[in-house]
């Protein structure tokens, strides 16, 4: 069983993108751990429009409780080992400010069954195919609570999710960049 299975056995939404790295698996795991989206300029850009309308309202003195821009700060560290990492998150992604709830560790996240909320795992998988060559995954699984969370992350999940995989892509290749210029 891979640790996805273990935080997010079923779940109603799922995609997953693969790159190849012309290294090792400790290099591809050192640039995973220590890669930052927000360096991507069009990551920055995406959420800024996402976060468009959040951050319009707070001008005219509607509180919001996210002032931070979202990234990989955002989620729970919920495994790493030599072949695999997981983030967890948990929230109603669908509002303005993503309705994010605060889990500190995975048993938190195993814990959390709170209705009208949805559930996220980040997955970066290593797989050595040599000694000098590596594939990297994401996959990102979403766990909706119950219905009304469902039909509310559907229409979300239908809007973001080309964006949201083009970002998953540029991660891949931003992270074999990262590794290229190191080398």
């Amino acid at each position: 069983m891979c640790s996805a299975d273990q935080y997010l056995s079923h779940y109603q939404f799922k995609e997953i993108h693969r790159k190849v790295i012309q290294a090792s698996i400790d290099d591809v795991f050192f640039a995973v751990r220590s890669y930052d989206p927000a360096d991507d300029q069009f990551f920055r850009y995406m959420i800024m429009l996402r976060e468009l309308p959040m951050r319009v309202l707070k001008l005219f003195g509607q509180s919001s409780s996210n002032n931070e821009a979202f990234g990989l700060n955002n989620f729970t560290l919920l495994e790493a080992s030599k072949n695999e990492i997981v983030y967890g998150l948990v929230g109603q992604f669908w509002k303005l400010n993503y309705g994010q709830v605060a889990i500190a560790n995975a048993d938190e996240f195993h814990q959390f069954k709170k209705p009208s909320y949805a559930k996220l795992i980040l997955v970066f998988e290593l797989k050595e195919i040599s000694d000098k060559e590596t594939e990297l995954m994401t996959e990102t699984r979403v766990l909706c609570l119950d219905g009304q969370a469902y039909k509310r992350f559907r229409v979300y999940w239908y809007i973001i999710r080309p964006i949201s995989g083009l970002i998953r892509r540029r991660i891949l290749q931003g992270i074999k960049n990262k590794i290229v210029k190191n080398k």
